[in-house]
Order: C-alpha cells, then sequence, then structure tokens
C-alpha cells in the first residue's frame, strides 16, 4: 500500500468579494455540525437571514486581514504543507472543510498518485462537532462513495500532546518576552454549550457547571470545553503564570442559544472596566491566523479594550508555518507510519 497524507483545515472564500463570501458562508453555515437545527430551520436562518444580511459585512471584514497572496489562513496552509513535504517521505496534501480547496480535490489529488493509505490530519488540536467532526464524516463519505478501498486512519485531538504544549508556550513566551502585560487571556472559538452535552459519550457527566470538565471522565475525549481549560492549564503550568494572571474565554458566538463562557468581547470590556492597562491574548484553538484572530481579536477586541480605557493590546500570533510546529506535524506523520498507538 502507498502512505499519504491528508492536511486539512477549516476554508476561505475564494476573494473578498461578496458573492464569494456568501458562497463560502453557505456551504459552512449550511453544515448540520455548525448550526446543528432541523434542515428546514437551518435554510430558514442560513438562507432567509443570514446570507441577506451578513456577507457584505464579512466581506469588509476580509478585505481589511486578506494578503496580497490571498487569504491568509490558505496560504499560510499552504507554506505549512510545503514544510511539511519536505520532512516525510510521503505525499503531503493540503485540503479545506469548505471551500474551493476540498476534501474531494484533495482525496482525488492522493489517489492519482496512487495513494491508498491515507493518514487523515484535521488542523485543530481540541475535538469538536463543527471542526473535526465535520472533517471526519465528509471525509468518510467520499471514501465510501469515490475509493470505497481507500483506508483512512484520523489523527486525535492533540491538545494535551507534551510536544505541542511545549511549542505553543514557547511561542506565546518568544513573543511576549520584551512585553509587559498584566494579564494573558486564552481565547477559544466557541460552540453552543448543546454541543458539549451533545457529544458526551456518557450520557450524565457534561453539565458546564465549572465543575465537570476537571472532574476525570470518559466523556472528556469527545469536550470541546475541558479540552481548551486543559490547553489553558498545562501551558499555564509550563510557563509558571501565577494564579489569577492568566483565564479562558470563547469567542465568535452565533444566534440566540447559549454559547460557552465567559465570552471573549465581554470578557476583554470587564478587564478594561477593572482597571487593566496591558493584555496579551493568545487563540489556541487556531494554528492559522484567520479573520477569527487577525479581524475579530487584533482589531474588534483592540477597539474594545481601549474603549475601556487599556492601553496596551497584544495579540500572541497562532503557530502558523513556524519550523517547531511544522516539525512536530511531520513527528505525527511519522509515528502513523511507524503504527504507533497514537492515532485512532
Amino acid at each position: 500500500m502507498k502512505k499519504g497524507v491528508l492536511l486539512v483545515n477549516l476554508g476561505s472564500p475564494d476573494s473578498t468579494d461578496p458573492k464569494d463570501v456568501k458562497k463560502y458562508l453557505d456551504e459552512f453555515l449550511m453544515d448540520e455540525r455548525v448550526i446543528d437545527v432541523p434542515y428546514w430551520a437551518r435554510t430558514l436562518l442560513v438562507r432567509g437571514i443570514i446570507l441577506n444580511t451578513r456577507p457584505k459585512a464579512s466581506a469588509e471584514a476580509y478585505k481589511k486581514i486578506w494578503w496580497d497572496e490571498g487569504s491568509p489562513l490558505i496560504v499560510i496552509s499552504e507554506r505549512v504543507q510545503e514544510k511539511v513535504q519536505k520532512l516525510v517521505d510521503y505525499p503531503v496534501v493540503l485540503a479545506m472543510r469548505y471551500g474551493s480547496l476540498s476534501l474531494e480535490k484533495g482525496l482525488k489529488e492522493l489517489a492519482d498518485q496512487g495513494v491508498d493509505e491515507v493518514f487523515l490530519m484535521p488542523l485543530y488540536p481540541q475535538f469538536a462537532m463543527a471542526t473535526t467532526e465535520t472533517i471526519l464524516v465528509k471525509v468518510e463519505e467520499i471514501r465510501k462513495k469515490d475509493y470505497p478501498n481507500m483506508k483512512i486512519k484520523s489523527l486525535e485531538p492533540f491538545y494535551n500532546h507534551p510536544q505541542y504544549i511545549k511549542i505553543l508556550s514557547e511561542s506565546i513566551k518568544s513573543y511576549l518576552d520584551s512585553k509587559f502585560y498584566d494579564h494573558l487571556l486564552f481565547s477559544y472559538h466557541g460552540v453552543p454549550e448543546r454541543h458539549i452535552k451533545k457529544r458526551d459519550i456518557t450520557k450524565n457527566h457534561c453539565k458546564i457547571d465549572g465543575q465537570c470538565c476537571k472532574t476525570p471522565s470518559e466523556a472528556h475525549k469527545f469536550c470541546y470545553r475541558h479540552q481548551c481549560y486543559e490547553v489553558t492549564r498545562l501551558v499555564g503550568e509550563y510557563l509558571g503564570l501565577e494564579p489569577g494572571s492568566y483565564s479562558t474565554s470563547f469567542q465568535s458566538r452565533l444566534g440566540f442559544d447559549p454559547w460557552l463562557q465567559p465570552y471573549t468581547d465581554r470578557t476583554i470590556e470587564r478587564l478594561g472596566k477593572e482597571g487593566l492597562k496591558n493584555l496579551a491574548i493568545v487563540t489556541p484553538a487556531f494554528v492559522s491566523d484567520c479573520i477569527e484572530t487577525l479581524e475579530e481579536i487584533a482589531m474588534e477586541g483592540q477597539e474594545i479594550f481601549h474603549e475601556m480605557g487599556g492601553e496596551n493590546f497584544y495579540t500572541v500570533p497562532c503557530l502558523n508555518d513556524s519550523d517547531p510546529w511544522c516539525e512536530f506535524l511531520a513527528s505525527l506523520i511519522k509515528e502513523w507510519s511507524h503504527k504507533k498507538e497514537m492515532v485512532s
């Protein structure tokens, strides 16, 4: 069997044109694992309301962060793919869950090279319905339809992998080394609270009560909230951060249902109102800088902080295409190729 690797990230519109943004948002928001309501309700919400109001505003946001080469997320992911390819002996292909750089194209590119054993690598440290799970489900759907003899193994969430924690921690330390900050905020992408409870394999552990994520349970294997808080805890320990000098929040909520709290924007506002003058933010749910980190946090978040009286606002870059990050991905591929235990 010939081995190959498929790196997968979220995706991006083809351009900042509102038409391209609308097309991208339609595919993204109509995913039943992103907005997990009945199809008729999702259609009414997305195509009846959101797509008639949001694409223009989102297009303006994309324009603020767009690079000459294209979408930052796509460009960075391509650089990662190129670096990782140089470090391993197997074909490494890049795909996105949404957008033109599709999973179908990625699997076809591998199949055309004779690959029939694929290591699927969702580039998300934590497991979530709207990230890892939707990739796994879509890839299996494509495999059954087009490549029934292809063998696919997927990378497990690596949120607590010692090497990942080291790389993330050292990245934070390096960026903030010459900067003075009073508080370090770990901001993760939010998900509806019901997603956490839906993926509770014990059916009774996840109560989102402040204690369940600290209490050992099999549910943690698929608990996004626990995995986020665990990253914060492990990085805090690695960096020797003092209790109270760092905290966790969740960004990018949509709609009116309860999402994971505390919310990042309100946390930034609160810290500013309390007199905090120097705030640093890191976004460990993302491995590549994108609209959520470059616009929502670095621009909108900074504006909120300054309006509340804050002075210095530092946004720690994602791991992007840093050498330690790419070397870590290559090491995971090499472990897979030798049939190590870390893949499912």
